[in-house]
């Protein structure tokens, strides 16, 4: 296996928009990189073309990647983006025939955006390919990228290296190199530190401890933000399904009979309430997914408003969730493109399970053990959204993530951390099963739910 590689959990965890981190944030970044590349050239008379494949084809209508590619083409990030209204945008971008930065260049988002369905590219379901095209026709530039989930982007000249926003280095120049959960484990028993203090020192390779901290605080308070707006807004969701939100309704009836509620009905409160807001293509936090972000902010909005949980604890717990998250992503797939749901909203009870266990006391071996428990019991999940939106069954199913994230950090902490299947190997079956999964339940609306809903 190649070298351990470092993902930083300022990496892992995003501040940007939804719908979706593979069909929205990825695609984003890759046309403001293209962009970057195409005024790096002479500017003369032409037009920007960029052609979806696969996924991205299929449904990259429901999941806004054409609003995407249109504000990245005008040099917008998902970060810039938080506190505007992006619907007011588009449609002021929409109107314009040219990019704003290269006033030669033109774009028309209706024709000059291809849902080509024929063929996928043999490198990854989510491939993009951009043209900078001269007006009598010739490329004079073309770069593919591949939308590899979380947000984090490829390039198929440097397939191997990640482009951002993931910055991946070497975990070998790491004072703990894990890329396993069995290194993770030896090197705690050997070393005698935590799995959130050994995160810690490999993060002070590359920043001071205040930016570090100053990182993990304004991730949570992105969560803490995100819940809180879904909990207090109402309405129907945008998209063909006319879908109405829940989260506030099902919330004001918590609050209205606390002693009827048990920790799962608060758990789906919070996790749809982040789902909506995700769905709304508002502010939300790439956890390890922007399809599965309901499920580590609902787990860390229940330690805080619920059992009394401390800031150093927010930043313990994300910490070990992004270790864990960063040996999913090195040796299996956090993409639902890749490997279904399993990857999204499985990866995200995994490390939330993982870091709901170290904060209350768990040993290393104990948090290996919840993280293996939650991801085992979303193995062969499809991703298969019903009209191509990140509404049906997404919305529902990071409540479930999160309460199998809590169940299974309860359980694993009752345990002594001894347990027959180890995390490695269930990410081994992991990605096999998403090599033998049908093309149809990897986010391509093909097949399953996606297909079974009749009009009535």
């Amino acid at each position: 296996m190649r070298d351990p590689m470092f993902i930083s959990a300022l990496d892992l965890f995003t501040i940007g928009i939804g719908p979706s981190s593979s069909h929205t944030v990825g695609p984003m970044l890759a046309a403001r990189t293209f962009l970057d590349k195409v005024l790096s050239q002479p500017m003369v008379n032409s037009k920007i073309r960029c052609t979806l494949k696969g996924s991205l084809a299929y449904t990259g209508k429901g999941h806004a990647t054409d609003r995407a590619i249109m504000l990245g083409l005008h040099g917008y990030a998902p970060q810039d983006l938080t506190s505007l209204d992006v619907d007011v945008l588009v449609d002021e971008l929409s109107s314009k025939t040219h990019l704003t930065a290269g006033a030669v260049c033109g774009f028309n988002p209706e024709t000059d955006i291809i849902f080509d369905r024929q063929e996928t590219l043999p490198q990854h379901p989510n491939g993009m390919i951009f043209e900078y095209i001269g007006d009598t026709g010739e490329i004079l530039l073309t770069k593919t990228y591949f939308s590899i989930g979380g947000g984090f982007i490829k390039t198929l000249d440097g397939i191997d290296d990640i482009v951002a926003p993931l910055q991946m280095e070497s975990a070998l120049v790491c004072p703990f190199s894990f890329g396993s959960g069995h290194n993770m484990l030896k090197m705690s028993r050997d070393s005698g530190k935590s799995i959130a203090t050994m995160k810690r020192i490999n993060e002070r390779e590359y920043l001071s401890e205040n930016d570090l901290d100053q990182g993990l605080d304004a991730i949570w308070l992105a969560m803490r933000t995100c819940i809180e707006n879904g909990l207090k807004t109402e309405g129907a969701l945008p998209g063909s399904l006319n879908l109405s939100r829940r989260a506030k309704k099902l919330h004001d009836q918590l609050l209205a009979d606390p002693e009827g509620a048990n920790v799962t009905d608060w758990l789906c409160a919070y996790a749809m309430a982040v789902s909506e807001e995700n769905a709304a293509g508002h502010m939300v936090v790439t956890a390890p997914t922007n399809g599965a972000a309901g499920v580590i902010p609902a787990i860390l909005y229940y330690l805080m408003v619920h059992q009394d949980g401390t800031q150093e604890q927010i930043r313990d717990f994300l910490l070990v969730a992004s270790t864990i998250g960063g040996i999913i992503k090195m040796r299996s797939s956090i993409s639902g493109a890749e490997v279904g749901c399993q990857g999204e909203v499985g990866s995200a009870s995994s490390m939330a399970a993982a870091g709901l266990c170290a904060v209350r006391g768990g040993t290393s071996e104990q948090i290996e053990n919840a993280a293996e428990i939650a991801l085992e019991h979303h193995l062969g999940m499809t991703c298969d959204p019903v009209h191509g939106l990140v509404q049906v069954p997404c919305i529902e199913r990071n409540g479930f993530g999160a309460i199998k994230a809590y169940t299974a950090a309860s359980l694993a902490k009752r345990g002594t951390g001894q347990h027959y299947m180890s995390l490695d190997n269930c990410l081994a079956a992991m990605k096999q099963t998403g090599l033998e999964m049908s093309e149809k339940y990897k986010e391509t609306s093909l097949g399953g739910l996606a297909v079974s809903n009749t009009e009535c």
